[in-house]
């Protein structure tokens, strides 16, 4: 939930959802149309059909139980290595380096003087093992990720810094950037289609395309479009009629399957 979405939108969305599926059991036993609902409004809604997928996978090989070792997690859908590090790791205690964003950030500055950008990843990979406490990986971990959201930011607060005597950046007197904010307009967009036909589903599954336009305003080659895109990421199931753009074809929640207009 928290990949690509700020945190005070996921707290609410995460409590409904635990509440709701309480086990991973719970959630594999769901259908996809229960999951989706569930995920509500809170975007990329692919992510959830992998979590789902992930649940019934771990129901199946691990016996219900998240497994914790992060090649083993890797494989499950929709996991990729950051993913599987930060569960490892702060759930496991196992001692391996959690890379994303803000890390990068700290790393690439302290060990190398220079932007994430200006680093290959491996490198800054290789500096974040090496940074890493063994003994406290969890607590180091998200101690890194606090540094390079409150501090180290684009522009950092280098005298905020507990690494300040150590970072090469700070030495080499550089000041940061000024953050990007250049996100594509979504007014107008096909992702804004493609989030009205999932909200009339999460209303009423199955609908007709025709159903759909009319209930989302959007033109029928638009939700033609969008209903493509969906079925691609796997969070809708559409005839091929509706793939095809014909005003009878049905869409579907996954898992749903009584037909309506």
């Amino acid at each position: 939930m928290l990949q690509q979405t700020q945190a005070g939108r996921v707290v609410p969305a995460f409590q409904t959802f635990m509440e709701r599926f309480p086990t991973v059991g719970d959630l594999a036993a769901s259908t996809g149309a229960d999951v989706l609902r569930a995920w509500g409004r809170l975007g990329y809604p692919r992510r959830a059909v992998s979590l789902h997928r992930a649940a019934q996978e771990i129901v199946v090989s691990h016996g219900g139980v998240v497994p914790g070792d992060r090649h083993v997690l890797q494989a499950l859908p929709g996991v990729g290595p950051y993913t599987a590090a930060a569960v490892a790791s702060l759930a496991y205690g196992v001692p391996v380096a959690v890379v994303e964003t803000n890390v990068r950030r700290v790393w690439a500055r302290v060990d190398h003087a220079e932007e994430p950008d200006e680093v290959a990843a491996r490198a800054l990979a290789e500096a974040a093992a090496a940074w890493l406490d063994p003994r406290r990986s969890a607590e180091w971990n998200q101690a890194v990720m606090d540094l390079g959201r409150e501090v180290c930011r684009p522009r950092p607060r280098c005298d905020e810094c507990p690494l300040r005597r150590w970072c090469a950046f700070a030495a080499a007197g550089r000041a940061g950037r000024a953050a990007v904010r250049g996100a594509p307009r979504f007014e107008g967009s096909l992702r804004q289609a493609r989030g009205r036909v999932l909200a009339a589903l999460r209303e009423r599954s199955p609908r007709t395309l025709a159903g759909l336009s009319r209930e989302t305003g959007e033109p029928l080659d638009r939700v033609r479009d969008a209903v493509r895109g969906l079925h691609g990421d796997g969070v809708v199931a559409s005839s091929r009629a509706a793939m095809e753009g014909r005003e009878r074809g049905v869409v579907r929640l996954p898992g749903e399957r009584r037909s309506r207009r």
